[in-house]
């Protein structure tokens, strides 16, 4: 299967089916027995995820994975991490590069808020936040690194019905801005109207892949996974 730039891929499967393993071998926190990732053409099977993340590759997690106690800009700072050069020395002796690139991811930073409508809870613990504005915490911090590939698993998990479109709607925009999404979704509604490309696993097995609408129709994938109300 392939992610292409520009279009939102959703990953489909019954519970079992191996999307998440798929994204942790992606993302480089696992590595395949067999098979290879290959990333602009470039082989990247069994990368540590630090050298993943250097090439563009950003991931959210099911369980999110936020510190409690930091505010919501100070996620997204740790976010850019990957996009400075300061080095600790730098750093200490405070020298004009580390205040150079501490403004630049500043204003990176209030410029991402401020998109995702996170400005007025910027400064907030993310553990005072409700859980909506949490997933988007964790989304916005993978945006923070500015990739090319984004990886998310199950981001609308607990969302209301609203918070989930508004999920898809961001999405699909940032796919017109030309980043790749490879999406791991349970919610078949969101997946049918806001993603360009569906893959189904079964049993680690790829036994369907094309547009929404031919996906829906597959007998295999009704079978599988949608089951009598998709049909």
């Amino acid at each position: 299967m392939k992610v292409e730039a520009g279009k939102v891929t959703a990953l489909i499967g019954p519970n079992g089916a191996g999307k998440t393993t798929l994204l942790n071998v992606v993302s480089g926190i696992l590595r395949p027995v067999r098979g290879q990732v290959r990333f602009r053409g470039r082989d990247i099977t069994g990368w540590p995820q630090h050298k993943v993340a250097s090439l563009g590759i950003a991931r959210t997690f099911q369980d999110l994975q936020l510190f409690g106690n930091m505010t919501v800009r100070e996620h997204l700072l740790v976010g850019r991490y990957r996009l400075t050069h300061t080095s600790l020395v730098e750093a200490l002796l405070r020298l004009p590069r580390h205040f150079r690139e501490e403004r630049e991811s500043r204003k990176a930073v209030d410029a991402l808020l401020a998109r995702l409508g996170l400005s007025d809870v910027a400064d907030w613990p993310v553990n005072a936040l409700p859980y909506g504005k949490q997933r988007l915490v964790g989304v916005a911090r993978a945006l923070a690194l500015e990739p090319a590939l984004l990886l998310l698993d199950e981001p609308t998990a607990g969302l209301s019905g609203t918070e989930a479109e508004e999920v898809g709607q961001l999405l699909g925009l940032l796919a017109r801005e030309g980043l790749g999404v490879l999406l791991v979704e349970h919610h078949v509604g969101l997946v049918m109207s806001y993603c360009d490309w569906v893959v189904v696993l079964d049993h680690g097995l790829v036994i369907a892949q094309g547009v929404p609408e031919k996906v829906q129709s597959d007998p295999h994938v009704i079978e599988a996974y949608l089951g009598e109300e998709a049909a």
